[in-house]
């Protein structure tokens, strides 16, 4: 009966003061409170209620009665009170003499409703006050504010305290413009600006490589801030907003329905959205969540097709009441973003006080008379812990400790200035003064010390929380990871990440990513996230995800086939030391060398025999030694070029194998000079003949025209860029000096197989003119092949050609101007005799008179004086001071001219002796 009757009377006055303030106009009109006595007075704004009844039209000023009670505002109320109490049983306010007390109003989450509040809140004069008030609170001025919890109301009363410079400090209004000190002077929080939490979700969001997401916010201050900064930001990092959702701030507006359905919609239509960030009310979300699985049901679908990543700002990440009666597993995973939290030891004490209390609490607290009511409790205990189980539920560690840290800001300042003055006399403290000590001075709680900065925040970061479900139940404390602002970048706990393993297999994106080798092409009109991959086109490359263009490659140096995510080195081609054709060549001129050398040693110990001399005798050393640096100048056109190689391989075969010719010329024009049947032009003739003078001279041009070509234009070493490789090689700098040179060999070739091919029908044993021949004209046939070859080849194996050419001149002048003798020398020493040399010149001419007959005596003498000039000429050795030296006589007595044949051949022979 006595709890029937205690019941009774609950409700009748909670009736009673329902409407009181339903009915309740003008200046009588005050909101319910939660007071208690002190020197000085905090006021506390907190939304214990969600919303105000709007369906009362009336042009009367009038107070709007709340509606829909939540307890996550009383929670905040009873940390306020908590803190309080604990500071006032601290050494700090007892060495200042002083107590602190407080007026706790409702802004029932309306602008309106706070304003009124706060105007109560600097009333001075008692006779204002209602009958009902507190006398030890009313009258009494409030030195400073905590609230309010949503940022438009705390811009609100913002400005109204600015006017008397009552300090404000918020515990979770995050709105930028608050920390605009030149409009709201007074204002200070103990959290960080949104700018610094969207940038913490803009992080996030980059990490895990999410760039198609949606927007979810409120159409008041709160939102559109936040919806701005993470826009701005968001672009930055090249995240794309997919859609934005916009609902009334209000969740009794008449609007909020269609919204929260146009919104469903939209996220349906939305499939690629798989992130979806939120800046919306508890309550908002709770209807979200509910409209999504309506039309999910409705378009034939099951629940999971609704989930998503929802990441969570600081007004809903830690109300797991949103998911109504929906499963985690339904929503999907949530990320939120929570202020940083201290110890609760102290708040979980005083609740657990205030279950021991029961309804002994409720006497200066009406909002906690209205929870109990809401919730039928009396005096029965089990029913008393029922309700502060659900208190304890709604406790949220972040704003509790933000609100101890406004608490223990303010009691500090106050401390500070009452040490020195007697602050118990109403007056003598004011309210800017306590602005000014926030402002200057660190507060400490629990042995840490904080500050103010000069934008009024205390910026210590956010929590990122993983909600997870066990057994149906939602935790959503479970810290994964932390974001500090300084550094704008989220900071791992490694000891939860486990949880967030799962958010890697998410993708979130417009278009799948391009991979290196891509790039993206945006359509016109179109999301920067929305594009189609294309290749990189040759020479062009990416090395990333996502590029916007390919990267150009230094073409000089570089090259890349179409789609490639790297640029490849040329290849660098030169006629190279390991190039098997080049391994060949190079063994061939090597050989060639040790063939001339070994030539040259043979002649030398062979020089006093007929072989040697017929051979040239002195002149084949030089002949040979000009080989061996013709051979060592092909070998200069094998390896990579430089400009002393490219210089030096012409001019050493040009000199050279001049000098080769110059003295194969020599020994040529002997046999010019015997063809000579002119007595007084062969003398002339035989005046001017003067073999090392000859020779000098042809060697002489030669170098004035190589000298000349590298003075002028010497050659050099270029490369030659082709698509895929460079290409080492030597330009000629002037090809018209190239050719000269080239083509005065040609001209002394010429005269040499002209002058030999005349002398060809000498005796065989000791002939030179038919091997001369056939060398000159082994020569020119290779090098005027080599020309029309060498103009219309390019490449790695164009020195091959020069130098395929060069071997084939210096082996046709070494097989045919030596090794025959080498051969007589090693195989026939029988033949490189005097005696054979005799004999061998006596049977070509008895050979020759045998064929001419009486009547052309006078004809067949001149021919036969010409041919044994001829062989005995060339039997001698040279050059010689007189070339012609009269072996001839000597060899007619040595063989006794009158065993000749008779007649006119045996006058011919004493005569010719005679004039030699």
């Amino acid at each position: 009966m006595v709890w029937v009757s205690l019941q009774i009377y609950l409700n009748i006055i909670l009736f009673f003061i329902i409407l009181e303030i339903r009915h309740g106009t003008g200046k009588g009109t005050r909101v319910l409170e939660a007071t208690a006595p002190g020197d000085i007075i905090i006021g506390g704004i907190f939304p214990f209620h969600e919303d105000v009844d709007k369906e009362n039209n009336s042009f009367a000023p009038h107070l709007k009665p709340c509606i829909r009670f939540q307890g996550s505002g009383l929670t905040k109320a009873l940390a306020m009170i908590n803190a309080i109490e604990v500071m006032n049983k601290s050494p700090l306010l007892a060495d200042a003499n002083i107590t602190l007390g407080y007026r706790i109003a409702d802004s029932c989450s309306d602008v309106s409703t706070a304003l009124k509040a706060t105007a109560q809140f600097t009333q001075q004069d008692p006779t204002n006050c209602d009958r009902g008030s507190s006398t030890s609170t009313c009258g009494q001025p409030v030195m400073a504010v905590i609230g309010a919890s949503y940022s438009e109301t705390s811009i609100a009363i913002a400005r109204q305290l600015t006017l008397n410079m009552i300090p404000q400090i918020s515990y979770s209004s995050t709105a930028v413009i608050l920390s605009d000190k030149d409009r709201f002077p007074a204002f200070m929080r103990t959290i960080p600006n949104d700018k610094h939490q969207t940038a913490a979700m803009v992080s996030l969001l980059s990490t895990y490589g999410w760039n198609w997401v949606g927007i979810v916010t409120t159409d008041g201050n709160y939102g559109q801030s936040a919806l701005d900064h993470f826009v701005s930001q968001a672009s930055e990092k090249r995240i794309c907003v997919a859609f934005k959702s916009i609902l009334p701030q209000s969740v009794t507006s008449p609007d909020v329905s269609l919204a929260i359905i146009q919104t469903a919609k939209t996220i349906y239509k939305n499939p690629k959205v798989q992130v979806i960030v939120s800046f919306a009310k508890p309550t908002h979300m709770m209807y979200l969540y509910q409209e999504l699985k309506n039309q999910m049901l409705k378009a034939g679908q099951r629940t999971e097709s609704m989930r998503r990543v929802w990441v969570a700002s600081d007004s809903w990440s830690s109300s797991s009441s949103v998911k109504g009666n929906l499963t985690l597993e339904d929503i999907g995973h949530v990320v939120g973003f929570t202020f940083k939290s201290g110890n609760l030891s102290s708040f979980s004490e005083y609740l657990s006080r205030l279950e021991a209390a029961g309804h002994d609490y409720t006497g200066n607290n009406s909002f906690m008379l209205e929870f109990y009511t809401q919730l039928n409790v009396s005096g029965d205990q089990e029913l008393v812990s029922k309700a502060v189980n659900t208190l304890r539920e709604h406790t949220h560690a972040d704003t509790i400790f933000s609100v101890e840290m406004a608490v223990s800001a303010i009691a500090q300042a106050v401390a500070s200035i009452c040490r020195s003055r007697d602050c118990k006399t109403q007056g003598r403290v004011q309210p800017w003064e306590v602005l000014r000590a926030l402002w200057m001075q660190e507060f400490q709680l629990r042995e840490k010390r904080y500050k103010f900065d000069s934008r009024g925040d205390i910026n210590l970061g956010y929590d990122v929380t993983m909600w997870r479900s066990d057994g149906g139940n939602i935790h959503v404390h479970d810290v994964v990871a932390e974001y500090h602002p300084h550094n704008n970048n989220c900071n791992h706990n490694y000891n939860t990440t486990q949880h967030l393993q799962d958010l890697k297999h998410i993708i979130s994106k417009c278009s799948n990513s391009c991979v290196p080798g891509e790039f993206k092409k945006t359509a016109e009109g179109q999301h920067t996230c929305c594009y189609e991959c294309i290749n990189c086109t040759e020479n062009y490359y990416s090395n990333n995800t996502d590029m916007d263009q390919c990267l150009s490659c230094d073409t000089n140096t570089e090259w890349s086939p179409e789609g490639s995510s790297t640029c490849i080195p040329k290849a660098l081609l030169f006629f190279s030391w390991q190039d098997g054709f080049a391994v060949v060549l190079l063994s061939f001129s090597a050989l060639g060398i040790l063939l001339a050398l070994l030539v040259s040693s043979l002649f030398l110990h062979q020089r006093d025999t007929p072989v040697v001399k017929a051979a040239g005798g002195p002149l084949s050393q030089a002949i040979l030694f000009s080989l061996i640096i013709s051979y060592i100048s092909a070998m200069l056109f094998v390896g990579q070029p430089n400009s002393f190689q490219c210089k030096a391989r012409q001019v050493l075969f040009g000199i050279s194998f001049t000098l080769c010719v110059s003295c194969i010329l020599v020994k040529t024009l002997q046999i010019l000079l015997a063809f000579q049947f002119d007595p007084e032009l062969q003398e002339v003739l035989r005046r001017l003949y003067q073999p090392y003078a000859i020779i000098s001279i042809c060697v002489a041009l030669q170098a004035t025209t190589c000298i000349c070509w590298l003075v002028l234009k010497s050659p050099f070493n270029h490369t030659i860029m082709h698509p895929t490789t460079l290409l080492m090689d030597c330009h000629e700098g002037s090809y018209l000096a190239f050719g000269v040179m080239l083509g005065y060999i040609a001209v002394l070739a010429f005269v040499c197989f002209i002058c030999a091919f005349k002398g060809r029908k000498l005796p065989q044993q000791y002939n030179e003119a038919k091997f001369i021949t056939f060398s000159m004209l082994l020569y020119l046939i290779s090098w005027l092949l080599f020309v029309p070859v060498y103009v219309t080849t390019s490449g790695v194996y164009l020195p091959a050609v020069e130098m395929v050419v060069i071997l084939i001149s210096n082996y046709g002048i070494l097989s045919c101007h030596f090794f025959p003798k080498c051969y007589i020398i090693l195989f026939r020493k029988e033949q490189n005799t005097k005696s054979a040399f005799r004999k061998n010149l006596y049977d070509y001419s008895s050979k020759t008179t045998d064929s001419v007959s009486v009547s052309g005596s006078s004809v067949l003498e001149r021919q036969i004086s010409a041919q044994n000039f001829t062989i005995s000429a060339s039997s001698l050795p040279a050059p010689a001071a007189n070339p012609l030296k009269p072996a001839v006589v000597a060899n007619c007595r040595e063989t006794s001219c009158t065993s000749l044949h008779r007649g006119s051949i045996t006058s011919h022979c004493l005569r010719r002796s005679t004039s030699i």
